[in-house]
């Protein structure tokens, strides 16, 4: 009898399960059938290739975010950023996120409410870095130049003298006019005014010389994805002991609670206290961006350094055989990662660049912000940066613009 009984209450319970399941909807289409990712060369201004080693890092098992395999993997990435950077800074670590996170924590850490903040602007990342200070607070007073220009010493110095900031920002690689700022000289002049120096070099880490140490940059940020040549989402980030001290003699606590470098500084075993659980790391990221570091310490910086300047001079060279200019005009001021080619009269940008992604998988980029619908950005960092991926590029490009100025409307 209890038998019967129990068997009629399964019964009833199922038969519930089934008429409720009824009420929810079907699993999407999309998701019963497998993924499906083609090869691409990506030759735009990033993400760029991942090598395989660098992958297949990512895919190794997962760990703990507080297990001590783990966090031996981060201090290992602490020392692969230092030599990068080249600073013996302790405030060393990796932001769980974009390169953005990089900006938004160096903006929500050492700006506070009326903050007069410097920002060198001549392009789209010294907009966004004003868009993020102003949001937190700041009195920010741009400096602005055309794309394709850069500052001078004698700029910094009269912004500094009208302005008397406790910040100054300026985009060492400005990707989306691709120009190279020269940093030598401008950590002094912050630092005779008592201001802060925050640079991006998201687009120039491990490409071309950056000495934070020797150049007073007082808050330098990137990201994994260009030249490191690791997926998106880790941020290298490094604070000086000035910019340090900027941050422990805040009035008001640090806006955001995920970006916070004293919370950060415990969980990455900085501060010298236990670690303690502060957001769960995006452990499988970390594997990637330890092995690319490795990399990078492998080849070594001058190595690294040496290999794209001589892959943009043979691009250079290869775009004057074309006929194609260069956006920016002064060699020096030229981005080596990233090339801007001002788009002939009469040829659409925008079939160019879907002709060359169709036809070979390939791709490259329009302009962003001021420079859109004026240029092509291409790029070659870190791991796409040799000279086949030029010589492929050049062919391409050559037969692209040919097509487009032959059939117009077609983009094959």
């Amino acid at each position: 009898m209890k038998r019967v009984l129990g068997f009629r209450k399964l019964t009833t319970l199922l038969n519930s399960r089934i008429a409720m399941s009824t009420q929810i909807s079907a699993p999407p289409e999309c998701l019963l059938k497998p993924i499906n990712v083609p090869n691409k060369l990506l030759l735009g201004p990033g993400p760029a290739n991942a090598p395989p080693r660098v992958l297949a890092a990512g895919a190794l098992p997962l760990l703990g975010h507080l297990h001590p395999e783990f966090t031996q993997i981060m201090d290992e990435i602490k020392d692969g950023l230092k030599y990068a950077f080249q600073t013996e800074n302790e405030m060393t670590l990796a932001i769980s996120g974009t390169g953005h996170a990089g900006m938004e924590a160096a903006v929500c850490n050492l700006v506070e409410q009326d903050d007069v903040v410097v920002v060198l602007s001549n392009g789209l990342w010294g907009e966004r870095f004003a868009d993020m200070a102003e949001r937190h607070g700041g009195d920010v007073r741009k400096i602005e130049k055309p794309l394709g220009e850069i500052f001078t010493l004698q700029d910094v110095q009269e912004a500094l003298d009208k302005h008397k900031p406790s910040l100054l920002f300026a985009a060492h690689s400005e990707s989306s006019a691709t120009v190279l700022q020269p940093l030598e000289g401008i950590g002094d002049l912050c630092h005779s005014h008592d201001c802060v120096f925050v640079v991006d070099c998201v687009a120039s880490l491990g490409a071309v010389p950056i000495y934070m140490d020797k150049w007073g940059i007082d808050v330098l940020y990137s990201g994994s994805q260009k030249v490191l040549s690791a997926p998106p989402g880790t941020a290298p980030i490094s604070f000086s002991p000035k910019a340090c001290a900027k941050l422990k003699a805040r009035k008001t606590k640090v806006r955001s609670f995920y970006f916070d470098m004293n919370m950060l500084a415990n969980y990455w075993g900085i501060d010298k206290d236990a670690r303690r659980y502060h957001h769960t790391g995006p452990v499988s990221s970390m594997y990637a961006l330890r092995e690319a570091l490795a990399r990078l310490a492998e080849e070594g910086l001058e190595a690294s350094w040496d290999r794209h300047r001589l892959v943009s001079e043979m691009l250079y060279e290869g775009l004057e055989t074309l006929g194609l200019k260069p956006f920016v005009s002064n060699r020096n001021w030229r981005l080596p990662t990233v090339t801007g080619i001002i788009v002939p009269d009469g040829v659409s940008w925008k079939q160019v660049a879907q002709y060359i992604m169709t036809k070979y998988k390939i791709e490259i980029s329009g302009g962003l912000g001021a420079s859109a619908g004026k240029i092509w950005r291409v790029g070659f960092m870190g791991y796409n940066a040799i000279p086949d991926n030029v010589n492929m590029l050049l062919r391409v490009l050559k037969e692209a613009i040919k097509e487009a100025k032959e059939n117009p409307q077609s983009v094959l």
